[in-house]
């Protein structure tokens, strides 16, 4: 009878460390993977939030910055990590929406993450190097056919969202213009500005400060419509290429199976640090418009952006082995 009293009371004993686990979340540092080098738009809005979510959740967040093939690497990292809680990576539109039309041999699929939140929409910005003589979209496409395939334009990467919305551009223009892939945002605007390229499509967080500068001129934005942190610039379809439009999004996800009381705490966290007006003023000064709303809302958000990019990539034509 005492042998059996003793084993419920270890059984309880256990239990009660189990729950008390499991209610102390975070108990240890959280990685967060950002898919791109540092210096782009992905690594610039994770830098921004990620002080904000330690303070929440009392733990530190190292942010692990895994460049390459248009954000798969760092993706294929999160997926194959323990679904624990301690693992959470940047999504980027690119990556998920676009990379399974272009990518013939995906690393992985999206069934192996959990949608946490989508944080922001973000409309790219069509910026020239000051040397090109051209001050508008109309001047750029009439410089294009005049001198077909002499222009360039830099993405984060064969497959990335850039590439296809300066393929896009390209194809919408009747234009030839020739693509050079790098390993992230911030690469491809420092060619830009050492003149190595002609032009990029590039998010605005890694740009507008070298616009305010005048380092760099933008023409455009290739959202539906004006963007809040660059008002002055028309839409591309407003400024000679209708129906032109190419919005990318961020947000966050962790690999599938994570506990579902992980994500909701992580997902009321993150919605509640987009919504302070301090936090929507700095993401709206670097191009992003705040999103938040539901894990399920980012999921089905990124289901649909897959059928919707899926004809646009095939009528590119656009391909990376």
């Amino acid at each position: 009878m005492n042998v059996m009293r003793s084993r419920c009371v270890l059984l309880a004993a256990l239990l009660a460390a189990g729950v008390a686990q499991a209610q102390v979340y975070p108990a240890k540092t959280i990685r967060w993977i950002v898919p791109w080098p540092p210096g782009g738009g992905a690594d610039v809005l994770s830098r921004m939030l990620s002080p904000h979510l330690s303070e929440a959740l009392k733990q530190q967040i190292v942010i692990d910055n895994r460049g390459g093939a248009a954000g798969n690497i760092g993706a294929e990292m999160a997926a194959k990590s323990p679904p624990d809680g301690y693992t959470i990576v940047f999504a980027y539109s690119g990556t998920h929406a676009i990379n399974p039309g272009i990518y013939r041999k995906m690393p992985f699929k999206e069934s192996d993450f959990a949608p946490v939140i989508q944080l922001a929409s973000v409309p790219q910005v069509l910026v020239v190097h000051p040397s090109l003589p051209v001050k508008t979209v109309k001047e750029l496409v009439a410089l294009a056919k005049k001198r077909p395939g002499e222009l360039t334009y830099g993405s984060s990467g064969s497959g990335a969202f850039n590439h296809l919305t300066g393929a896009l551009f390209s194809t919408m223009t009747g234009t030839q213009l020739t693509h050079v892939p790098y390993k992230g945002g911030g690469p491809a605007a420092v060619a830009l500005l050492s003149g190595e390229i002609t032009m990029i499509l590039g998010e605005p967080a890694s740009i507008v400060g070298f616009v305010k500068a005048g380092r760099v001129r933008a023409l455009a934005v290739t959202g539906a419509k004006r963007a809040p942190a660059m008002p002055e610039l028309p839409t591309i379809a407003e400024a000679g290429v209708p129906g032109y439009e190419a919005t990318s999004w961020n947000g966050m996800l962790a690999p599938a199976g994570t506990p579902a009381d992980v994500i909701k705490r992580l997902n009321a966290e993150f919605n509640r640090i987009v919504g302070t007006p301090d936090m929507k003023k700095r993401m709206l000064d670097n191009g992003y418009e705040p999103v938040g709303g539901p894990p399920e809302r980012f999921g089905e958000l990124i289901r649909a952006e897959i059928v919707k990019w899926a004809p646009v990539v095939a009528a590119t034509g656009v391909k990376v082995d």
